[in-house]
């Protein structure tokens, strides 16, 4: 059953969104945090050390791996992850405290976080970010310029991999145009409303990326 709700009451809502790596994800977040009151992006911790211009409580909480198992081993991650040697998770006491202040979280995150949070029965609306095609994918990796060739042919092979998970979110969002699936995005947050998604197109979309 979904537990996607509308956002018209006093407490705020739990958006949970995940895309492949290139999709467009973090510039339809920003946007929709840019216009929108009331939203925010949530606030991950981690145990790698903060990079030039990073600030603690803003970008991340830097918190020590001692310090981090100690929550781990209390339960007080809604879900973590191990990357590249680091240790990640979002803070379950500062997502509540958000929402009960009557804020709107944005979780950015990947489909094995979203599946920890499915099986811990925490209330959200889910979406996920379509790429139009492998191709347009990889054409937009390299125009980012920020990895190896390497790097994005394991991209592109993570992707494959994550679009297998899309039809277990509640929403799926073609980002074919940016304009329409920054709409489509307002509509299911704001909303709670699928009006605005093309709804077989993206169906088709994600069959083509699946076969």
């Amino acid at each position: 059953m979904s537990r996607h709700k509308t956002l018209n009451n006093k407490k705020g809502k739990l958006i949970v969104i995940s895309a492949p790596s290139g999709a467009g994800k973090s510039s339809l977040i920003k946007a929709i945090i840019n216009n929108n009151n009331n939203i925010e992006l949530s606030i991950s911790a981690t145990t790698r050390k903060p990079r030039e211009g990073e600030n603690n409580a803003k970008d991340y909480f830097f918190i020590s791996d001692e310090e981090f198992n100690a929550l781990k081993s209390k339960d007080d991650f809604v879900e973590c992850a191990l990357v590249h040697n680091y240790q990640y998770g979002t803070l379950r006491s500062y997502i509540n405290k958000r929402i009960d202040k009557g804020i709107n979280i944005i979780l950015d995150i990947d489909v094995q976080g979203f599946e920890q949070i499915q099986e811990a029965s925490i209330d959200n609306t889910s979406i996920f970010i379509i790429p139009p095609s492998i191709e347009e994918l990889k054409k937009r990796l390299n125009i980012r310029g920020l990895d190896s060739q390497d790097v994005i042919e394991t991209r592109l092979e993570n992707a494959r991999h994550e679009l297998k998970y899309a039809n277990s979110f509640d929403f799926r969002v073609l980002n074919d145009e940016f304009d329409d699936a920054l709409k489509s995005l307002v509509s299911i947050i704001f909303d709670g409303s699928s009006k605005d998604i093309d709804t077989e197109k993206s169906t088709k979309i994600l069959q083509e990326l699946l076969s």
